[in-house]
């Protein structure tokens, strides 16, 4: 019998987190653990990640539309070319967090997909966080929060071959959580509507 289900007022069954913040419902029923394809989609997603380090995800979702704005709309060829001045701009930026390695991750790793697009193409971001996903046949189905893993081997190896390919503020947990985040894992408790 799965824990941490909670009913919404629609009668669907939910993971508890996900009806914690009226924020949470739309981004728990229609977004989290389902398939995020493309390098600017993914891109935003690692970002948001790296953001959410030591914060609340309710923080970051909040701030996403700010975020988009401040980062071109994760347009990682605009992002590269920022500098000293936008960084700057950046950092007296409310719409989003000021954290100034945070900000400086992110338009790192815009260089760093620019650079693997131009080594291997549109989509080389894509293809390479999506060639970890593991395989879900015999993967147990959590039926408890304290049954989802903050780590896996396949987000450690994502992280280093990420880091590999000149990415940083990806280590294992941020990378897992993108993992959660773009569907690569389904970590919808079991009972979940949504799983």
């Amino acid at each position: 019998m799965a824990t941490d289900l909670v009913d919404g007022r629609d009668g669907r069954p939910r993971c508890s987190w996900g009806l914690s913040a009226p924020d949470y419902i739309a981004y728990h029923d229609d977004e989290w653990g389902r398939p995020v394809h493309g390098d600017t989609a993914l891109y935003e997603r690692l970002t948001l990640e790296a953001f959410q380090s030591g914060l609340s995800w309710l923080t970051i979702l909040r701030k996403r539309d700010g975020f988009r704005k401040a980062f071109a709309g994760f347009d990682a060829a605009v992002v590269a070319g920022y500098g000293p001045d936008d960084e700057a701009r950046l950092m007296q930026d409310t719409g989003i967090v000021r954290n100034r390695a945070k900000v400086a991750a992110a338009i790192t790793n815009a260089r760093a997909l620019v650079a693997l697009q131009d080594a291997d193409g549109d989509g080389a971001l894509d293809r390479l966080v999506w060639s970890f996903a593991p395989d879900p046949v015999g993967r147990p189905v959590p039926t408890s929060l304290g049954d989802v893993p903050a780590t896996t081997p396949e987000s450690t190896a994502l992280a280093k071959a990420l880091k590999k390919n000149g990415f940083v503020f990806v280590g294992p947990t941020t990378a897992y959580a993108a993992m959660q985040a773009c569907g690569l894992v389904n970590d919808h408790l079991a009972g979940c509507f949504a799983r």
